[in-house]
């Protein structure tokens, strides 16, 4: 068995049946592992895709590691951070006892996430003719994310709508691609509030279903990429990555 290594760091995304998910997640997480080539990284995904947490948990034990940090790259705290994949890791440490499994925390609201989204309106301005914040226009801007039936959660994905309101200086209004309020329900608060063009923000790492029913149900907005791979969900996921071992290491002093 080796030892003396860092811990394992095993990416958990959610999972979907476009394989433009998937492609985008790997290559986040290929992002990390090139960022940090001393760390063993996986990817692993707790539904639709594979390989899943416990091939990956399973892989990781048996190439010797003791610990391992499974981050997951969920921008909400809702129920598959906070039920589903510590169960899997509950059934993980069961079945692996000598393998430390430590959970880091979502990547949430993070500032760095946030300004991220930001550079994303701003090449979707640059690349619609005439609504560059700087322009006549008035351009208001819907923050859609997945949303979830935590009001607590949803209340949290709140905040981005403020802060990218602090960094553009534009109107901003929060949906849901799931639930109220929707897309159309935030560009008509935008227009009603004197924006003659509304452009859709993606709180999502990635592609998906979702992120098409958006652009179906707002055909005239414009519509920003999602995150996907880009330098601060890098800096985000290895700060989640050192603050649970630094965590874990102080509840076990």
């Amino acid at each position: 068995m080796t030892t003396g290594r860092p811990p394992a760091l095993i990416a958990v995304a959610h999972g979907s049946r476009d394989a433009r998910s998937a492609a985008t997640v790997s290559a986040v997480v290929a992002a990390v592992a090139s960022a940090r080539p001393d760390l063993d990284v996986r990817l692993a995904f707790l539904d639709l895709n594979a390989p899943s947490v416990e091939q990956v948990v399973d892989a990781v034990a048996a190439q010797g590691h003791t610990h391992a940090v499974v981050a997951p790259l969920l921008l909400g705290s809702a129920f598959h951070a906070r039920v589903d994949l510590p169960g899997l890791l509950g059934a993980a440490r069961a079945r692996y006892p000598r393998l430390r499994l430590v959970q880091a925390d979502v990547l949430g609201a993070d500032p760095r996430l946030v300004a991220a989204l930001q550079d994303r309106v701003l090449a979707a301005c640059g690349a619609a003719e005439g609504v560059h914040p700087s322009a006549k226009c008035r351009l208001g801007i819907a923050v859609a994310a997945v949303g979830s039936t935590s009001p607590t959660a949803n209340a949290r994905t709140a905040e981005v709508a403020g802060r990218l309101a602090a960094l553009t200086g534009l109107r901003t209004e929060l949906c849901f691609a799931t639930t109220e309020p929707s897309v159309a329900e935030a560009m008509s608060r935008l227009h009603a509030h004197g924006a003659d063009r509304v452009l859709v923000a993606p709180w999502f790492l990635a592609p998906g279903l979702l992120t098409d029913r958006l652009v179906r149900a707002a055909p005239r907005a414009i519509h920003a990429d999602v995150l996907g791979p880009h330098p601060a969900l890098t800096d985000v996921i290895l700060d989640r990555y050192h603050a649970a071992i630094a965590e874990s290491s102080t509840l076990s002093a």
